[in-house]
């Protein structure tokens, strides 16, 4: 049996991106309305930092506009919803994305809850989690749309396939869950309380792996010709000192069984920023009472 089908996360996210700046360039020219796109980081985390120097990249690649906020970790909780109070009203900037893990000291709900749903380009207002379970227009969480988008031109039509979704997080497993049903998947949310997990997941024509457990799934567990997603970034240590990048499958045994899957990295992760920049230009056409921007 030859390999699974690797799916290439960093090519479709390009071709997105090329899509996203013509219809910028659209916008642009027909309407004279330039998408904003305001990141508000809190705090010097590492990983954080990287992120929205990325984002702040992408974002004037597309031909955006770039409002980035840059906050000392001692802000105080009120300080920071003032900000976005005033990101709320400012008419150049139509997504705001905090980005998350914020320090302890500051509630992370009011924050996301202080955020204008129609600007919530992350997708976590509960109005944007409402609408997207009752199967309405929403702002979707940017990493199960990209999923979805790798899924879709990977299969086609998903109606009528088993999915499973290992993990049942706001920001992945559960939105996943709700987009898949969206697709008239039979859909099963999986997580650590799951009895007899393997045979859950081996009956799935689809799994989407987002439980943060390093190489966790293996390839017995799935079924022959599935389509993989893996979510999961865990860092793991190696035997001579370095660091390597794996995901919640254990690639080396599913790429044997599967008949496509995401690679780590590589995958999931370039989609997630690409439908950050998608997301912001769909929420500026809303704004301004535009067509819906078709991607």
């Amino acid at each position: 049996m030859t390999d699974a089908k690797l799916i290439d996360g960093n090519l479709f996210s390009g071709k997105l991106r090329e899509t996203i700046a013509a219809r910028v360039a659209e916008m642009k020219e027909k309407h004279r309305i330039t998408p904003g796109l305001a990141v508000v980081l809190v705090g010097e985390d590492p990983a954080s930092q990287v992120y929205v120097r990325t984002k702040g990249k992408r974002t004037l690649e597309a031909g955006m506009n770039s409002f980035e906020h840059k906050l000392p970790a001692d802000t105080p909780e009120d300080a920071l919803l003032l900000l976005i109070e005033s990101l709320n009203k400012d008419p150049a900037v139509h997504g705001i994305l905090v980005q998350l893990p914020v320090p302890k000291h500051i509630d992370t709900q009011k924050v996301i809850e202080a955020i204008d749903p129609a600007k919530d380009v992350d997708g976590f207002h509960p109005v944007n989690v409402g609408r997207l379970a009752a199967g309405m227009d929403a702002m979707v969480p940017c990493t199960p749309l990209g999923s979805l988008l790798l899924l879709k031109d990977n299969l086609g039509k998903l109606g009528g396939l088993d999915a499973v979704v290992i993990g049942r997080s706001n920001i992945v497993g559960k939105p996943m869950a709700q987009l898949l049903i969206k697709e008239s998947c039979t859909v099963t949310i999986a997580h650590s309380q799951t009895k007899d997990l393997p045979d859950v997941v081996r009956r799935a024509d689809i799994v989407v792996a987002a439980v943060g457990r390093p190489e966790m799934v293996k390839g017995d567990w799935i079924k022959p010709g599935a389509t993989v997603i893996d979510v999961g970034i865990n860092r793991i240590d190696l035997p001579d000192g370095k660091t390597r990048l794996v995901g919640d499958v254990d690639f080396a045994s599913a790429v044997k069984v599967a008949g496509a899957i995401t690679p780590v990295p590589g995958g999931v992760g370039p989609m997630t920023i690409a439908c950050l920049l998608r997301n912001t230009v769909v929420a500026c056409a809303r704004l301004h009472n535009l067509p819906e921007v078709e991607f």
